[in-house]
C-alpha cells in the first residue's frame, strides 16, 4: 500500500484539483509533498528503531500511515490534503526499510533470496497497478477512495505485526537515543531531498534551469547534499551512515538499485503515457495493458528467489541487466502508431521479466559482509536510493521525450514544403476528400501536421528506449564489479565490516 500510494494518485490529480478548487499545477503538490517527506524519513528508520525498537517503530509507521490516509480522504481543501499527505509520507517512509530489515534478520542467508522475492513482488507490482487502480476507483467512485482503501489494510497489518513480529536480540531500544538525534544531518537531508524533488517535479513545467525557481531548488539540493556528506561522514551516530559506502559491494549495490528503481518507474510512466497520448487509450485501458507484466512477475519472482540460492548475485544481476538491454532494444524497434493492445501488453511483459533477477540479487548482495546490527541502515539506504533513482529517471526521461519529440518534429517539417512532390500530392488528395478549395487544403494540411506530430512523438519514445538499452548494457559491466561471493554465503575475506 505504501509503494502503491506513490503512483495511485497520478491519474486522479485533475479530479482532486477540480473538486478542491485548485489548478492542476497546484494539484501536483499532492505527489511532491508525499515524495519529499517519504524520502527524508527512509534513512531515519535506524535511529528511530534505536529509540523505541524496530517493532514499535514499524507499528507507529503503520498507524501514522493509516490515520493520515483517512485524513487525506476527508480533506476539505488542498492545504489540508497536502498536510495529510506529508504525514502519510512520514509514516510510509518507515514501512519499506523496516519490512525489508525484518525479513533480512528473519531468514538465514541461503533462504533470504526467496523472502526478498515475495517482498520484491509487491514492491515492483504496486507501481504497475497504481495508475490503473487509481483511474478505476476515481471513475467509478471518488478520488477520496484511493486513500480510504488503505485503512482496512493498515488495520490488518497492525494486527499481524503485533502478533507475529518481534525484535531480534541485537536491537536495543534506548530512550536516551532520543536526545542523540542527528538534527543537523536530518536538516541537510531535508534540504537536499526537498530541493531535488521539487526541482524534478516542477522542472519541465518551468523550463528547467531557465527558471529562477528551479535554479533556487537546484542550489538547495547541491548545498544540502554536500553538507549531508560532509557532516554524516564525521558524525559518530549519523542518521544516514554513508560510511557504508566505503565498502565496494554495498556502494555498487546502491548504484545498481538506484538504476533498477529508475528503470522500473520510468518504464511504468513511459508505456502508459505512450498509449494514452499517441494511441488514444484511456487511463483504464492503458493500465489493463500493463496487467500482463504484473502476472509475469507472479511467476518469475519465485524463480528468481530460488536462483539467488544457487547462483552468485553478480551473475544474476548481470543476466537481469542483459535482459533489460534486449527488452529495451526490442521496444525501441517495435513501438509505432499502429501498435495493437496485445503487442503493448507483450512489450510490458518482456520489460518486467528481468526485474526480479536484478531486484532480488542486488537487495540480497547489499547485506553481504555487513554485520546484522547494520541491517536497518542498509535497508533504509537501499530503499532510499531506489526511490531517488525512480524520481530522477521519471523527470529526466520525460524531459528527453519532450526534447526529442521537438527535434523530430522540426526535422520532419522540412519535408512539408510545396516543392516536395509527395507532400503536395498528399495535400491535394486529402483536400478533395474535405470538399476541395482553400478550406479543403487547409484542413488537409492540418491533418498532415497532426500526423507529423504523432510520428515525431513515437520516434521520441523509440529514442528513449534505445538510450535505456545502452544504459542497461553499461550496468552489465558494473554488475561484475560485485564481490564474487558463493550463493548463500557471506562476502569473501576482507570485504566484511569489522
Amino acid at each position: 500500500m505504501e509503494v502503491l500510494d506513490t503512483s495511485i494518485a497520478n491519474v486522479a490529480l485533475p479530479h482532486i484539483a477540480g473538486n478542491l478548487g485548485a489548478s492542476e499545477d497546484q494539484g501536483t503538490w499532492v505527489l511532491t509533498s508525499y515524495l519529499v517527506s517519504n524520502a527524508v524519513v527512509l534513512p531515519a528508520g535506524a535511529w528511530a528503531s534505536s529509540v523505541i525498537g524496530r517493532k514499535n517503530f514499524f507499528l507507529s509507521c503503520i498507524t501514522l500511515f493509516t490515520v493520515a490516509s483517512f485524513l487525506c480522504g476527508i480533506a476539505p481543501s488542498l492545504p489540508i490534503l497536502l498536510i495529510a499527505r506529508v504525514i502519510q509520507g512520514v509514516g510510509g517512509g518507515g514501512l519499506q526499510p523496516m519490512a525489508q530489515a525484518i525479513m533480512a534478520d528473519s531468514f538465514e542467508e541461503k533462504r533470504r533470496g526467496q523472502a526478498f522475492a515475495l517482498y520484491g513482488l509487491v514492491a515492483v507490482l504496486a507501481p504497475s497497478i497504481g495508475p490503473t487502480l487509481g483511474g478505476w476507483i476515481t471513475d467509478n467512485y471518488s478520488w477520496r477512495w484511493i486513500f480510504y482503501i488503505n485503512i482496512p489494510v493498515g488495520l490488518l497489518a497492525f494486527t499481524l505485526v503485533t502478533r507475529f513480529v518481534d525484535d531480534p536480540p541485537w536491537i536495543k531500544a534506548d530512550r536516551a537515543n532520543l536526545k542523540r538525534l542527528d538534527y543537523l544531518g536530518l536538516g541537510f537531508l531535508t534540504l537536499a531531498m526537498g530541493g531535488l524533488q521539487i526541482m524534478l517535479d516542477k522542472g519541465e513545467e518551468n523550463d528547467w534551469f531557465a527558471s529562477n525557481f528551479i535554479r533556487t531548488f537546484a542550489v538547495l539540493f547541491v548545498v544540502g547534499m554536500a553538507g549531508l556528506i560532509w557532516w554524516e561522514w564525521r558524525h559518530k551516530a549519523p542518521i544516514m551512515n554513508i560510511r557504508l559506502f566505503k565498502y565496494k559491494n554495498f556502494a555498487i549495490c546502491a548504484l545498481l538499485m538506484a538504476l533498477v528503481g529508475g528503470v522500473l518507474n520510468a518504464s511504468t510512466v513511459l508505456q502508459p503515457q505512450f498509449m494514452q497520448t499517441l494511441l488514444g487509450y484511456t487511463a483504464t485501458i492503458a493500465g489493463e495493458a500493463l496487467t500482463g507484466g504484473g502476472i509475469a512477475l507472479v511467476f518469475v519472482m519465485p524463480l528468481a528467489g530460488i536462483a539467488t540460492g544457487k547462483f552468485a548475485a553478480r551473475n544474476l544481476a548481470a543476466i537481469g541487466f542483459l535482459f533489460f538491454a534486449v527488452a529495451f532494444y526490442y521496444n525501441s524497434i517495435t513501438l509505432n502508431l499502429g501498435l495493437s493492445f496485445g503487442m503493448n501488453a507483450w512489450l510490458r511483459i518482456i520489460l518486467m521479466v528481468p526485474i526480479p533477477f536484478c531486484f532480488i540479487s542486488i537487495t540480497n548482495a547489499a547485506y553481504v559482509g555487513l554485520p546484522r546490527e547494520s541491517s536497518n541502515q542498509v535497508s533504509g539506504i537501499i530503499n532510499f536510493v531506489r526511490n531517488v533513482g525512480g524520481s530522477i529517471f521519471i523527470a529526466v526521461t520525460g524531459a528527453i521525450v519532450t526534447n526529442r519529440s521537438l527535434y523530430h518534429q522540426a526535422r520532419l517539417q522540412n519535408s512539408m514544403q510545396p516543392g516536395n512532390t509527395a507532400y503536395s500530392d498528399r495535400v491535394q488528395s486529402l483536400a478533395g476528400v474535405f470538399g476541395g478549395g482553400q478550406d479543403g487544403a487547409h484542413t488537409a494540411q492540418a491533418m498532415i501536421y497532426n500526423q507529423l506530430n504523432q510520428q515525431a512523438g513515437a520516434m521520441a519514445y523509440q529514442d528513449i528506449f534505445r538510450l535505456l538499452c545502452w544504459m542497461a548494457v553499461i550496468m552489465v559491466g558494473f554488475a561484475f564489479l560485485l564481490s564474487k561471493n558463493r550463493p548463500g554465503q557471506g562476502a569473501p575475506a576482507g570485504e566484511a565490516v569489522h
